[in-house]
């Protein structure tokens, strides 16, 4: 099984959600492959067994724009994909990552997570244990 982990961070609180899903990924035999949205290639993440990623909520519950850019690029290849969605928050109540659960379905993929697993600001030991549960059920 490989896993793709694919995410953007502009305070580190992702970027923590994110070591933490690998963690679990790798504990579960998985081969991992781990990227920030800026430096991943669409053509090795869809290659993946299952994509896992990540974005803060940004403005007005939007991706992060490192991220929007890279989903952008990669939108059109998620048919038949299982897709697990992941971030962190300030304020709001989700709607990024319904939003973007939406995205997934449009495009052919199937979000395993249901809207994805968010945390608010930083993420607390629940968080992260329920991070590594997803790294390593995704």
């Amino acid at each position: 099984m490989t896993k793709a982990i694919v995410y953007a961070s502009t305070t580190g609180n992702t970027e923590a959600m994110a070591q933490a899903i690998q963690k679990g990924a790798q504990a579960s035999g998985a081969t991992v492959t781990m990227k920030t949205a800026d430096s991943a290639s669409g053509s090795d993440v869809l290659a993946a067994d299952v994509l896992i990623l990540g974005s803060p909520a940004m403005g007005d519950e939007v991706l992060e724009d490192n991220m929007e850019s890279f989903f952008s690029s990669i939108e059109s290849g998620l048919n038949g994909k299982k897709v697990a969605l992941f971030g962190s928050y300030d304020w709001g109540d989700g709607k990024w990552l319904r939003d973007w659960a939406e995205r997934v379905k449009k495009a052919g993929g199937t979000v395993v997570n249901g809207t994805g697993l968010m945390a608010q600001l930083a993420p607390d030991d629940a968080a992260l244990k329920a991070c590594e549960q997803l790294g390593a059920t995704a």
